[in-house]
């Protein structure tokens, strides 16, 4: 299965991320490629005080334009967040769209990020629960079939999260993200490499980079790791889009060599 994983600094305006997501779909267009998965908050990022203005909606004009993302350029995306406006309360959700633009479910992130830092000799203080409620259960993607267990940035620290995906049959982890520099450095390729090693799945995280705004830097470094715990794709930093073949094979001959317990 071939899919791409986009590295962006998405800001406040959708109209620059939008943008910047089709001319990176443009560049891959001829590659056949199965599904894209985008970073967390790809549509719209805030500085972490308050929730963006462009908030999505069941069938509102943000909605319409990820949607239209997927069937202008006939490829499934998957993964990515936008805040979304549900029931009265923001939550940060995962959105699935096939490439006709089918809505293929949502996952809403379950466990939100709350860190106290210093930076640049500056403390710097980030809690989304500022910003958003928290969702309440997990989403495991049937697609193309191939089982797609959801995740969004924090969740990735909660190993027993993947362990559910992988007993109800996941074969991929996804993690879209806004990692932090310095909890970046310090755990991003560990977490990832282990959530792999330990379910024995395709791990892919797309994730933001760069100085996103006067408040949030984010760590870059998306990365594909096969179900070996080998790293196939490391976006270090920059932007742009990275194309990868999963050999799905590799996940029945890896769980034929170290099986789990039952």
């Amino acid at each position: 299965m071939k899919v791409a994983i986009i590295q962006m600094t998405s800001v406040l305006d959708y109209r620059v991320n939008l943008e910047k997501i089709e001319s990176f779909l443009e560049e891959v267009s001829s590659k056949n490629i199965k599904a894209v998965f985008l970073p967390e908050c790809f549509y719209s990022m805030s500085n972490g005080k308050g929730a963006t203005p462009y908030l999505v909606e069941f069938e509102n004009e943000h909605y319409r334009n990820i949607q239209n993302l997927a069937k202008k350029f006939k490829v499934s995306l998957i993964g990515g967040t936008a805040a979304s406006l549900v029931d009265g309360i923001v939550i940060n959700r995962a959105y699935n769209f096939s490439a006709t633009g089918e809505d293929l479910g949502h996952y809403d992130k379950n466990h939100l990020f709350s860190c106290d830092f210093v930076r640049d000799g500056k403390r710097k203080k980030i809690d989304e629960g500022d910003v958003y409620t928290p969702g309440t259960e997990s989403k495991l993607l049937d697609f193309s079939g191939v089982k797609i267990g959801l995740g969004v940035c924090f969740d990735l620290r909660y190993s027993e999260m993947s362990l559910e995906y992988r007993m109800k049959g996941a074969q991929v982890l996804t993690y879209s993200s806004a990692f932090t520099i310095p909890t970046g450095r310090a755990h991003w390729h560990t977490l990832l490499r282990s959530r792999a090693i330990e379910n024995q799945c395709f791990v892919i995280a797309s994730a933001q980079w760069g100085e996103n705004n006067e408040v949030i830097s984010t760590y870059g470094h998306s990365l594909i790791v096969d179900p070996w715990g080998e790293v196939l794709v490391d976006a270090k930093e920059g932007e742009g889009i990275f194309v990868q073949d999963l050999d799905l094979d590799k996940i029945s001959e890896v769980r034929s060599q170290v099986i789990m317990g039952r």
